[in-house]
């Protein structure tokens, strides 16, 4: 039951995303340029996904370790499933997606999938070193 409240964090990540993309495309772009506006906005989105997930999921319960493992690993899947199907129903190419998983082009998304995949755990853990 747990895993299923933390679909409401992940969420919580949309709406972040969409911001990070409207400040990356109508601020970061003009003052540094694409690829280093690429790699500030990957930065801060996962900033803003681990502050999301601390924030949020230790209201939905203490997760057990294969808890934390299962939610990061259906956040990160539901994560590419929602990029791969609105990117392709938007019109953007299947290449074009692929592409944005080449850090090389300063495009940062595979950090910000490891970090959704490992936010529960990361999180929970440090949570729990500052209970003790």
């Amino acid at each position: 039951m747990r895993i299923l409240k933390s679909l409401l964090v992940w969420c919580c990540f949309i709406p972040a995303a969409i911001l990070n993309g409207g400040l990356r495309q109508y601020m970061l772009e003009g003052c540094l340029g694409t690829y280093w506006a690429l790699v500030v906005s990957g930065i801060l989105l996962s900033l803003f996904i681990l502050l999301i997930t601390w924030l949020l999921l230790p209201r939905i319960g203490r997760l057990t370790r294969r808890e934390r493992l299962l939610t990061g690993f259906l956040w990160m899947m539901l994560t590419v499933g929602f990029e791969f199907v609105f990117g392709l129903s938007g019109g953007i190419s299947f290449s074009e997606l692929l592409a944005a998983y080449n850090p090389m082009t300063g495009n940062l998304w595979l950090l910000v999938i490891v970090v959704i995949l490992w936010a529960p755990t990361l999180v929970c853990k440090k949570k729990s070193d500052k209970m003790l």
